[in-house]
């Protein structure tokens, strides 16, 4: 599939008429990026647009040593989204930084790199791993919907104080360069707002709205679950309404917290949407796995609304709702 060209964009100056989006101290030249898990480790997406055209590239969540993942299979179809239980499978922190980071500055790719671990020590060497290598990232994004072996298998991003613990070790090690650091949640929990909190205390920068939401399918002829792991993380456009729920809730509640939102985006109006909800920032994550452009296309017809609305910058559709 990577003899496919590149599809140019012929529609940049579109939305680079309505200037950059500045979030938790960070400017990105617009608000489009795409979802960690969905767009690979390194420069995968790169024959089919310019990942430079983008926000940020948000890797797949990498984790201190090589991770096998999941059983197969890992992935299956679900009447308005997918079901996954790849199980985070990754080369490593030292491998991405050896290999799969020169790809994306060779593409000029604005890069935010995701960690994640099953204990607190795990995220610390995480962040320790990626000290040498912050002038090359815009953001952090620290994975919280994990299961903490340490807390029988409870997810991180469930719990409050551990949440908190873990962006503080994080915190710890790499706030004092400067970076930006962002916690994403899960929405799997009536305590997000507690959750939030937590997070923020401990030195958040920002937080990422949501993970994707427990589920699982049966194959009825064969009487067992179509994943290999058995339940797995529902997405796709199923979940979108989720999302903008927990992200009013969050602005609504955190009135200065910058918030990136992700969960089920397929177009421009989606995007629009989560803005206007609260979100600086929005994520492509399951459309990119339909149409590998579509982090592109849903920027041009983002920026083309925003015209229709009488927008002439991103910020003027932000928390429109509140």
């Amino acid at each position: 599939m990577r003899d496919k060209p590149v599809l140019r964009d012929k529609k940049e100056s579109l939305w680079r008429s309505l200037g950059d989006v500045t979030t938790a101290g960070v400017t990105f030249k617009n608000p489009i990026l795409t979802a960690s898990g969905t767009a690979g480790h390194g420069a995968e997406l790169a024959p089919y647009f310019a990942l430079s055209s983008l926000g940020a590239v948000v890797v797949k969540s990498l984790y201190p040593t090589p991770w096998p993942g999941n059983p197969a299979p890992r992935v299956h179809n679900t009447p308005s989204g997918m079901i996954n239980a790849v199980g985070l499978q990754g080369p490593g922190i030292d491998a991405w930084i050896q290999h799969d980071l020169p790809a994306l500055r060779a593409v000029d790719a604005t890069v935010v790199a995701s960690i994640w671990g099953r204990t607190v020590d795990d995220y610390a060497k995480a962040a320790d791993q990626l000290v040498s290598s912050l002038s090359a990232l815009a953001a952090i994004e620290v994975n919280l919907s994990c299961p903490n072996i340490e807390g029988r298998s409870a997810i991180f991003a469930h719990d409050a104080e551990l949440s908190a613990q873990v962006m503080r070790v994080v915190v710890e090690r790499l706030g004092p360069h400067g970076v930006a650091i962002w916690a994403k949640l899960s929405p799997n929990t009536d305590r997000i707002l507690h959750v939030v909190e937590s997070v923020e205390k401990a030195g958040a920068t920002a937080v990422t709205l949501i993970n994707t939401l427990l589920g699982m399918q049966l194959d009825i002829s064969t009487r067992r679950a179509t994943l290999g792991n058995g339940g797995g993380g529902l997405s796709g456009r199923a979940i979108h309404p989720v999302a903008v729920r927990t992200i009013f809730d969050v602005r609504h509640a955190f009135a200065g917290l910058p918030i990136i939102g992700v969960g089920g985006v397929s177009n421009g109006s989606d995007v629009i949407e989560m803005m206007m909800a609260g979100a600086s920032l929005v994520q492509i994550g399951t459309a990119t796995f339909a149409d590998p452009r579509a982090p592109q296309k849903i920027l041009h017809e983002a920026s083309r609304l925003m015209g229709t609305l009488g927008a002439t910058k991103w910020g003027d559709v932000l928390n429109a709702a509140h």
